[in-house]
C-alpha cells in the first residue's frame, strides 16, 4: 500500500472522528438549552391569601364599583352605592338620599347636608377596607405573626394576628386575627377592634368579628357578597350576632375625569 493511499485513510478517519465529535457536541449544548431551569416560589402565608383572591388579577383592573347595604341592630345603618379605585387611594359612597362621602388619600370630604358627618372617616374607609381586605394585607406598615392552629366553630383554621407600625392609616393601633381555611386559603372571619375615638384599653374590652360569605366570581375575583358582625373573644370565640352585610351588583369599572371630582362646596373632614 502507497504511502499516499494511507495518509488518505487516515486524513479520511481524522475527519469522520473530527465531525461526530462536533456533532455530539452540538447536540449536547441542544439538550442542555432545551431544558428550562424552574425554581420553586415559596409564597409567605399572607401571599398564599393573597393569591387565593387572585390579588394581580385584582389590581388589573381600575376600580370596583358595587352597592352596599349595611345594618347594626335591625337597624339600616348606610346604604349606598360605593366606587372605588383598586389601589385604594381614592374612594366616593353615594348614599341612598343623595349625599356623598369622598376620600382621596388621607382626606375626606361630605356633602354640606350629611346626615352622620361625625361619622364621615370612619365610613369613607371601613367599610373599603373590610371590602378590600384579602388584597391589602401585604400593605405597607403591616405587621403580622406566625401561624397559629386554632378552632373556631368546630373547624380548624390557619390564624395570624396583624398590627400596624405607628402611624399607618387613621387607626394604627387597631388588630386584627385572621382566620383562614387551609384548604382554599380563603377568609372565614377576621375578629378585630377599633380604636377610633376611643383607647386601645377600652377597644380591646369591646373586640369584634366579621364573617364572609356567598362568595361569588366577578371576573376571576372572589368577591364575598354577604357579612356578618359578631361579638368576639379570645376564649369564647364568635358570640351572637350583631349586623349585617349585603353586597350587590358588583363589577369592576374604569373611572372617568369625574368619577372622583370634589365638588367645591364639600366639607372637609
Amino acid at each position: 500500500m502507497s504511502q499516499i493511499f494511507k495518509f488518505s485513510i487516515v486524513c479520511v478517519l481524522l475527519l469522520i472522528v473530527s465531525t461526530s465529535c462536533k456533532s455530539e457536541k452540538k447536540e449536547t449544548i441542544e439538550t442542555e438549552a432545551s431544558e428550562p431551569i424552574v425554581e420553586n416560589q415559596i409564597l409567605t402565608p399572607v401571599e398564599t391569601i393573597e393569591n387565593a383572591y387572585n390579588k394581580d388579577v385584582f389590581l388589573s383592573n381600575e376600580a370596583i364599583e358595587l352597592d352596599m347595604v349595611i345594618s347594626f341592630g335591625g337597624n339600616e345603618r348606610l346604604n349606598g352605592k360605593m366606587t372605588y379605585l383598586t389601589n385604594s387611594t381614592k374612594g366616593k359612597i353615594e348614599l341612598k338620599d343623595g349625599t356623598f362621602i369622598y376620600f382621596d388619600g388621607e382626606k375626606v370630604f361630605h356633602s354640606p347636608n350629611l346626615i352622620n358627618d361625625k361619622a364621615a372617616r370612619f365610613d369613607a374607609y371601613t367599610w373599603m377596607y373590610f371590602l378590600l381586605f384579602p388584597t391589602k394585607l401585604s400593605d405597607q406598615g403591616t405587621i403580622w405573626s406566625n401561624v397559629e392552629v386554632s378552632r373556631l366553630n368546630d373547624k380548624t383554621y390557619n390564624t395570624q394576628r396583624l398590627t400596624f407600625e405607628a402611624n399607618t392609616g387613621d387607626a394604627p393601633d387597631d388588630w386584627y386575627i385572621v382566620y383562614s381555611d387551609p384548604k382554599n386559603n380563603m377568609i372565614d372571619y377576621a375578629a378585630y377592634i377599633v380604636t377610633v375615638n376611643k383607647s386601645t384599653e377600652a377597644a380591646e374590652s369591646d373586640p369584634h368579628a366579621i364573617g364572609y360569605s356567598n362568595y361569588k366570581m366577578i371576573d376571576g375575583v372572589p368577591i364575598a357578597h354577604n357579612w356578618e358582625f359578631y361579638e368576639w373573644s379570645k376564649d369564647a370565640g364568635l358570640g351572637k350576632v350583631i349586623g349585617n352585610t349585603t353586597i350587590n351588583n358588583v363589577k369592576f369599572v374604569t373611572p372617568t375625569a369625574d368619577t372622583f371630582s370634589i365638588p367645591a362646596d364639600f366639607i372637609e373632614k
